[in-house]
């Protein structure tokens, strides 16, 4: 089985939570990685996401992160938040 990670950036425009997070986290760029793993047998490539986890800053350790696994499901429902709060 072969791993795969993507990454991307994803914006916030006000602050935000997740759910699995016990903290609201401030706006700004937040780095994404999702690892997906090969799905064996099949007569093409295929992907199955295994994790995700975004980078936040560290509680309470100015300066510092923290690298959390969350839901894509949870990521997606707060990103469709953070859009609807910005277009109203």
């Amino acid at each position: 089985m072969t791993i795969r990670s993507r990454r991307e950036t994803v914006i916030f425009r006000r602050p935000f939570q997740i759910r699995g997070i016990a903290r609201t986290l401030p706006e700004g760029a937040y780095e994404v990685v999702t690892d997906e793993e090969t799905i064996d047998g099949l007569t093409f490539a295929a992907y199955r996401r295994v994790a995700t986890m975004i980078t936040v800053p560290a509680e309470g350790l100015r300066g510092t992160t923290e690298v959390l696994s969350i839901g894509s499901v949870d990521l997606a429902d707060a990103q469709a938040a953070d859009a609807s709060i910005a277009n109203d």
